[in-house]
């Protein structure tokens, strides 16, 4: 398992056995994912699939991209992949006096109708037919002029496939997937479970293979029994300590972003991550990583202390080693 990065700026984590290798969420740019990837001595040629968590923009800003060059699957909800397409397809706006002149166009063309239909009165069946009779002359016309046309005059077929490969929201496959329903990548055997946050359909995952259980679960407002069942019996568990309670309150955020990122659909802070360490954390994983750190309202020595401190409460977890995932670069590779 290697973290490529964490954090609001984006997140990526390369997940792998011996045979499958899985890139979860692809949160920066396609060219800045393959430089983090060289530089942990991933090769990008390997990845078998790309897996989302969600929607949101620190989790997709290179999915698109990325997926068309390497040409390899996606995995991702129906609701999420809908929000996706949903984001990046492009909005047209209606000014309001464009609205209005619109709508005097519409009723000038209602009315235009209208009078049409009783200037015709009784003879409405004689125009039909008299349309009608120069509508077959037109296409009986156009046929003799079609075939006069030498065949290599006639212009070549718009390739609707490359238009659509051209769109922004074009993948080269995709897989859907649902919370609760366990699913296979290669070798890897994949639980996605529900996760509480202001996302479409956001889902955490636990990977097996080969004996072995990751568990990851960032960008959720609060621990739910489901997710604290899921965390049970992992060799690493990947956990969201985003920030801490008093730097959120003091520091430079609109309060509307504060309230959003303290809510039950927001983050984790480092008191909420301590907890579930304390007090539920089974104490099976030989590594527990920290991640998405708040670079504005955390800092990583907080987070470390407060995760430490839940650790060195319970003696049978001093085996556990305790990771910081960061934003600026990929973390050491674990190999269990």
């Amino acid at each position: 398992m290697t973290v490529l990065s964490s954090g609001s700026r984006g997140n990526s984590t390369v997940v792998s056995s011996s045979r499958t290798r899985v890139l979860v969420d692809a949160g920066l740019s396609c060219r800045e994912l393959l430089r983090r990837m060289a530089a942990a001595n991933e090769d990008p040629a390997t990845l078998d699939a790309i897996l989302i968590t969600h929607e949101h923009q620190d989790h997709v800003a290179g999915l698109g991209v990325l997926a068309r060059k390497l040409r390899i699957p996606v995995f991702l909800t129906e609701p999420t992949h809908r929000a996706w397409v949903r984001m990046l397809t492009p909005r047209t706006t209606m000014t309001y006096a464009h609205w209005v002149e619109l709508r005097a166009q519409q009723r000038a063309a209602a009315a235009a109708e209208q009078a049409a239909r009783e200037a015709v009165g009784e003879h409405a069946n004689d125009i039909i037919e008299q349309i009608f009779a120069e509508s077959d002359a037109e296409i009986a016309a156009e046929a003799e002029t079609a075939e006069a046309v030498p065949e290599a005059e006639v212009a070549e077929p718009v390739d609707a496939l490359s238009k659509v490969r051209a769109a922004p929201t074009y993948l080269p496959a995709i897989e859907h997937f649902q919370a609760g329903v366990n699913f296979a990548i290669g070798d890897i055997a994949i639980t996605p479970f529900t996760i509480p946050h202001d996302a479409a359909d956001p889902c955490g995952f636990v990977f097996e293979a080969e004996g072995m259980r990751i568990g990851i679960a960032t960008d959720l407002g609060y621990i739910p029994t489901n997710v604290k069942q899921a965390l049970k019996r992992c060799d690493v568990v990947m956990l969201e300590s985003n920030h801490d309670l008093e730097m959120l309150r003091d520091g430079p955020y609109p309060w509307s972003v504060k309230q959003r990122v303290m809510s039950r659909v927001g983050h984790l802070s480092n008191d909420a991550a301590s907890e579930f360490l304390e007090k539920e954390y089974d104490g099976g994983a030989a590594y527990v990583i920290l991640a998405h750190l708040s670079e504005s309202n955390n800092l990583p020595s907080l987070a470390r202390i407060a995760a430490e401190n839940a650790l060195a409460g319970r003696m049978g977890l001093l085996g556990n080693k305790l990771v910081l995932a960061q934003q600026g670069e990929p973390t050491e590779s674990i190999c269990l």
